[in-house]
């Protein structure tokens, strides 16, 4: 069975990246459910998933696990919406550990993942019957689940009882040194600005060194403007650039982006939160005091006993960086 899904999932990654009418009607229907979903940033989604999906780097990720002859359980995954397909990878799991996956799409993003699960069962019908989706979760054998830090309560209250991984809000960062090339100041520029900053893998605070100037990181950045002409994201930036005038925060700026001294890692849409550091050996310490809250770290140099991301590699993760850091199937293959 194996065999037979890398084959499909071969093709479909080739399907991903030709362009056709049921191609483009899929992405424009899912731009007209979720604005935020735009033709752009869906390209780039099935791209990153598409570059996944070559046989060879398949077998490679598989060749670390032992996938025992079982009988398929059921396992339900509870997918989010923030960014478009960002629950592929959960089905991929499932599906190639020999389970069947028993999916709640999120409302934002329940256009995509049936359209292209659709082209599956053009090559190949059989498979369609090991997946199913659900407006409730029935009874299940074990529950992956993404949501938020709130929803990660409600998920562990009713799935606590199934062998499960619950995942919560995550963010990434970027290590600055004040020596970077232009060049890879515009590629942190995709770290950023990618998805609007609705990822987990999106960088949504830097830390900088003490007496850090700005004026080259805003140049850099503002290359990224055109992001000012998609509605929703220019009315998010103007409503924070209001609230930190009218609340005189300092802030540091340019015609897409904001920057302000703020500790939490979280930050809203059109922002960015900045830490200082003394001394770039120090760091391992200060970013391990956040490390449940970080998905990855960007910085163009090592950073002792830290796995780090060069600038503009943040959204291109491979099969084995799983979210939150846990190994989906290492879990999926000791059920």
């Amino acid at each position: 069975m194996t065999e037979r899904w890398i084959t499909a999932f071969e093709h479909l990654g080739q399907w991903m990246q030709t362009e056709s009418e049921v191609r483009e009607g899929m992405i424009q229907y899912a731009h007209a459910r979720n604005p935020w979903f735009t033709r752009e940033n869906i390209l780039i989604a099935l791209n990153s998933i598409s570059d996944c999906l070559h046989p060879e780097i398949m077998n490679k990720w598989l060749s670390a696990y032992e996938i025992p002859a079982r009988e398929p359980i059921r396992v339900g995954a509870i997918l989010a919406g923030n960014i478009p397909t960002v629950g592929f990878h959960d089905m991929l799991c499932i599906l190639l550990s020999g389970h069947k996956a028993v999916v709640k799409l999120s409302e934002k993003d329940n256009v995509l993942l049936p359209a292209l699960f659709d082209r599956i069962t053009e090559f190949d019908a059989g498979l369609s019957a090991c997946w199913e989706w659900v407006e409730v979760m029935p009874e299940v054998d074990a529950v992956i689940a993404t949501g938020s830090n709130q929803s990660r309560h409600y998920f562990e209250k009713y799935f606590g009882k199934y062998p499960h991984i619950i995942r919560s809000n995550r963010n990434s960062v970027a290590v600055l040194t004040g020596d970077e090339t232009e060049e890879e100041l515009r590629d942190l520029g995709r770290d950023i600005f990618t998805y609007f900053g609705l990822g987990c893998r999106n960088v949504s605070a830097i830390w900088v060194p003490e007496g850090y100037q700005f004026d080259r990181l805003l140049d850099a950045l503002n290359e990224y403007k055109s992001v000012m002409n998609h509605q929703k994201y220019r009315n998010n930036f103007d409503y924070n650039l209001a609230t930190l005038m009218i609340n005189r925060v300092p802030y540091e700026g340019n015609d897409c982006i904001l920057m302000l001294e703020e500790s939490n890692l979280a930050s809203r849409i059109g922002t960015l939160h900045v830490s200082h550091y003394a001394n770039f050996a120090d760091l391992h310490d200060m970013l391990e005091g956040h490390s449940n809250e970080i998905q990855c770290v960007v910085c163009h140099k090592p950073i002792d006993r830290l796995q780090v991301v060069e600038p503009g590699k943040a959204q291109c993760p491979g099969l084995s960086d799983y979210a939150d850091g846990v190994d989906t199937m290492a879990f999926l293959h000791q059920l």
